[in-house]
């Protein structure tokens, strides 16, 4: 049984460096003629069963982040779609995570917003702080955290919530070796409890360690998707030719891949995705400045 469906999905960006044309498409109901149209992600199709853990590969900049925001719920795809058999949760470096709160009140927050009620966060607050091992720094507001702090509260919230996909985004990339293979037999147990997982890593040992399945993501297109050893040994080998190229080498090569993910300013699907979400947030943030100053008109004449 499919627990994870990706058919055609795409993200598409506006790449408009100035405000005043951010600005002008708020008023437009058509894609301007100047509008810079790029691809973190194109047609991307893919299925995962349950209990499979799929490791995600490819250089930066390729869309790897964008796959995961999309499929944990974070962004919504331009197009295709995404059907998810269950809940999802995102463990990323600050992922969800309030800076002015304290790792407890984030703990807190992040489990209630997971669906948990008090009682079953008070009854797994102990559990979250162990595995954590924060000690202390657990009633510290986490902007005096490390990156590598982060990750660990990151990580012990969402195992803790029980989702039925986990999507770690390089939360493991941080951090002492002793902590990521204490995550990692985490989530060897998921596997075992039939858990679904997204891995994204520039270490290929631990993706060889944990994944059943490889899927290489190569500047917003799959690369391929298959058997985790095969598609990492042809990442694997990809890399290698690639740092045998000069700097200027590979810097033409990134440049050559970005401009095929941009598209010409009549895609059809940038003009209805895209526009309808510029369009929303001006309305809302309209509506919101005329009750304010009816409130406001309110309280003056009482």
């Amino acid at each position: 049984m499919d627990k994870v469906i990706v058919e055609n999905v795409s993200k598409v960006y506006d790449l408009n460096h100035k405000k005043s044309d951010k600005l002008k498409d708020l008023f437009s109901f058509r894609l301007r003629a100047n509008a810079k149209p790029y691809y973190a992600l194109r047609n991307v199709s893919f299925k995962v069963k349950a209990g499979e853990s799929v490791g995600i590969i490819g250089l930066n900049g390729s869309g790897k982040s964008t796959l995961s925001n999309l499929l944990a719920e974070v962004t919504q795809p331009t197009t295709g779609s995404i059907e998810i058999d269950g809940r999802s949760s995102l463990i990323a470096i600050s992922a969800g995570l309030n800076n002015e709160f304290t790792g407890e009140e984030n703990i807190r927050m992040k489990c209630l917003m997971h669906g948990m009620t008090e009682q079953e966060v008070n009854a797994k607050y102990d559990d979250i702080v162990a595995f954590s091992e924060l000690g202390e720094f657990i009633k510290q507001p986490i902007k005096s955290y490390s990156s590598g702090m982060r990750s660990r509260l990151g990580f012990a919230i969402a195992i803790h919530t029980d989702p039925d996909v986990l999507i770690v985004d390089e939360a493991l990339s941080v951090g002492d070796e002793t902590f990521s293979n204490k995550c990692i037999d985490k989530m060897k147990e998921f596997q075992r409890n039939n858990k679904t997982i997204f891995f994204v890593s520039h270490s290929a040992g631990q993706i060889r360690k944990l994944c059943d399945k490889a899927l290489w993501i190569h500047f917003g297109e799959v690369r391929e998707y298959g058997e985790c050893n095969r598609v990492v040994e042809h990442y694997i080998h990809h890399i290698n030719q690639y740092k045998k190229k000069t700097k200027e080498e590979q810097m033409q090569y990134k440049s050559e891949m970005h401009l095929k993910q941009r598209a010409t300013p009549d895609t059809p699907i940038y003009e209805v995705q895209e526009k309808n979400e510029n369009q929303l947030s001006f309305i809302f943030i309209a509506l919101f400045g005329i009750i304010t100053m009816i409130a406001t008109w309110l309280q003056f004449i009482q």
